[in-house]
């Protein structure tokens, strides 16, 4: 496959994972009585609404780009710009944040299950199109990858919200205070490799997910 055409592939499957992940935020969070996502008109699967021009388009293609020109294996990653979330409105706020913050990656599973799927039925139907393996096969690992990183407890990342609740008062305020440095500590996890253990992890589930067969039509595993 051509360098423009997986290029291609990787940003529009990176928009399949990290949108329907904000929306699922905004989503639980009106179940339980926060309007702010809605307010903001960002309950909705238009890209334009989410798009942040760093995370979404900046980033992913500087590291396909590095990828391509440097041979240094990058893995390729990005972000949708924040839900806006109001936990004031839950009833309890705590229990709020953590189910907000598990429909995130529950959301992502779901979909490298349903993408995974859907490439082994194209399979059993005959269908051995490399070029669509290719696409469901990158959707199951972006997806994966998204879902797993931001099941790491340490904030701004959804693992923190689902592990507040279960720690002491005091905990869960020292951990909030760690928000500000968001973006830092996710530099700290990309340069310590977390990102690539991430991303190796969740090739060998996308594997079991599509099955040997349906893996090596993709192209990406042999």
């Amino acid at each position: 496959m051509s360098f423009l055409l997986s290029a291609v592939f990787a940003v529009v499957a990176l928009f399949l994972c990290v949108i329907p992940h904000e929306v699922a935020h905004g989503l639980v969070a009106f179940w339980l009585g926060d309007p702010t996502a809605k307010r903001a008109g960002r309950l909705s699967l238009n890209p334009l609404r989410h798009l942040d021009p760093i995370g979404s388009v900046i980033l992913p293609l500087a590291l396909i780009l590095i990828r391509r020109f440097t041979g240094v294996p990058l893995v390729v990653f990005g972000w949708a710009k924040p839900v806006p979330i109001n936990p004031y409105y839950f009833r309890d706020p705590w229990r709020g944040m953590m189910w907000v913050g598990l429909a995130g990656p529950a959301t992502n599973i779901v979909l490298a299950g349903v993408s995974a799927t859907l490439a082994r039925l194209l399979y059993l139907a005959g269908v051995r199109n490399s070029l669509v393996f290719t696409f469901l096969a990158m959707l199951t690992v972006i997806s994966l990858v998204i879902a797993f990183f931001n099941l790491i407890p340490l904030p701004p990342l959804d693992g923190s919200r689902i592990l507040s609740y279960f720690l002491p008062l005091r905990w869960r305020l020292e951990m909030m205070k760690l928000e500000q440095f968001g973006i830092i500590v996710v530099v700290v996890l990309f340069l310590l490799g977390v990102l690539d253990a991430v991303f190796q992890g969740a090739e060998v589930v996308a594997v079991h997910l599509l099955g040997r067969s349906v893996a090596r039509a993709s192209g990406l595993w042999w």
